[in-house]
């Protein structure tokens, strides 16, 4: 992980207005390796910027969130105009989940709440200086893996790494089947409670008339059958996590409580005759649009906006077709590890029905499909034939075209998209894609040279 002391890669810069941070920072880099310069404010550190070669001045900018005149968050604005490129850590002693999200959208490379420690700060510059554009496609969470190639999901990840650092409650909305669950753990594995518990419970798999005191435990002889005393869900996961997964589905009585425990962080444990404190972590699921429960009458307003704290959304899987071959490959060799089977690819066939489908079981109906696949697959690889879907699917005909939609395909046709939107402005549709205006200019050359014709390929920058 040591920084090679020959390297003639341009200087760190270090913006923070505390001057005992700035020290510790720089000393921490320069034993590394690293050339450090720093800065007491953000001013100074655009004057720097702007002193120093407007090609390449910093490896890396590394700055505080809250300082006197210009912001940290105004800062990366005015480095981003001009320096796209240029990977940006951001530091904060507040963890304000709002301010963080912001920086993301700007397309910095990471946020560290303050204090961190020195290890946090060498492992996150070096990622931010040796990580390539390919790679991250997979994100562990537990002995699980998120795997994507879409940009919006990769932002979405990002924006769940954020706040998870924070202790605000998370909503997560989408349909059955995107991996609700999944990202909950994502967010409990990334925040300060990871190695607490983690504790999961259905809504919508309890019958109504148990799920009061799975939540909130019981006494005993709180009623007839309760021979011993149980601990509740929210006790299981003191000090650690605690997803409501398909809290939409919550009888209109129990929400009120649900409500006081949020608001007062105590649980009235049934036949109890006090209070327990819980120091917990909530993150709420719901496979449907929550504010619409809420005008319908079916969900309490005030929940509501306990719960949507900090709200998620993962697109269906229909919405992000570019993920497809990599969450194949991933189940390719799952499934096939899983069953002792030898497959290891799928024909470029099989591939364009998978990319063509509406997938209303999202990554699950995908992950299932597969494995199928893979228990009838007779060689190395998935055909067509190996395709089994619900009766409920399109029946494709055999005479009827098959409409190949590659990944490179794909990102061609939305980065041509994105440029029409922009009105051929390449700063303002790279920022969008998530991309830097260098990877947009080659991605452009690339498709001009393929087709010459492509007008807003070949248009110049704006």
């Amino acid at each position: 992980m040591q920084f090679n002391k020959q390297n003639k890669r341009a200087p760190i810069l270090i913006v923070d207005d505390e001057p005992e941070m700035r020290f510790a920072l720089t000393a921490t880099l320069e034993e590394e390796g690293y050339r450090v310069l720093s800065a007491p404010n953000g001013e100074a550190a655009l004057k720097i910027c702007m002193a120093r070669s407007n090609k390449d001045p910093f490896s890396a900018l590394i700055t505080d969130m809250k300082m006197p005149g210009m912001s940290g968050i105004d800062l990366i604005q005015q480095i981003k105009k001009r320096w796209a490129d240029m990977p940006i850590i951001l530091m904060s002693a507040f963890g304000s989940v709002e301010s963080a999200v912001d920086a993301m959208k700007l397309g910095i490379f990471d946020y560290m709440v303050k204090p961190f420690s020195q290890k946090t700060l060498r492992d996150t510059l070096y990622e931010a200086l040796h990580k390539k554009p390919t790679e991250g496609k997979i994100r562990r969470s537990g002995n699980k893996q998120l795997v994507t190639e879409d940009l919006g999901m990769k932002k979405m990840l990002k924006m769940a790494e954020v706040v998870a650092a924070s202790q605000a409650t998370v909503l997560i909305q989408a349909e059955s089947g995107t991996g609700k669950e999944l990202l909950a753990r994502f967010i409990h594995d990334h925040s300060p409670r990871a190695h607490r518990p983690f504790v999961a419970i259905n809504c919508a798999a309890v019958p109504e008339s148990l799920l009061e005191s799975e939540l909130f435990g019981y006494e005993k002889g709180a009623f007839t059958g309760a021979a011993t005393k149980k601990a509740g869900r929210f006790e299981l996961a003191q000090m650690g996590t605690l997803l409501l997964d398909e809290v939409s589905e919550m009888q209109f009585s129990l929400q009120a409580k649900l409500l006081r425990v949020l608001q007062e962080r105590e649980v009235d444990v049934l036949g109890g005759k006090g209070t327990l404190s819980v120091d917990i972590r909530v993150i709420a699921t719901t496979n449907r649009p929550l504010l619409e429960e809420v005008k319908a009458g079916r969900f309490r307003e005030d929940l509501y906006y306990r719960l949507n704290v900090f709200p998620l959304r993962i697109p269906p899987l229909r919405d992000r077709i570019a993920d497809i071959p990599a969450l194949v490959q991933h189940f390719i060799l799952s499934g096939a590890e899983k069953n002792g089977k030898r497959v290891n690819a799928i024909s470029k066939e099989a591939l364009a029905i998978l990319m063509s489908m509406p997938w209303p079981g999202n990554v699950r109906e995908l992950e299932n499909i597969i494995e199928r696949a893979v228990l009838l697959a007779e060689s190395e690889q998935i055909d067509k034939d190996h395709l089994l879907f619900p009766e409920n699917e399109p029946i494709r005909q055999e005479s009827a075209p098959i409409t190949i939609t590659t990944v490179w395909e794909a990102e061609r046709k939305l980065i041509l998209e994105t440029l029409t939107q922009v009105s051929g402005n390449r700063t303002h549709a790279a920022r969008m894609l998530g991309i830097s205006i260098r990877t947009l200019r080659n991605k452009l050359r690339e498709y001009h040279k393929l087709d010459p014709d492509c007008e807003t390929a070949n248009t110049e920058s704006k």
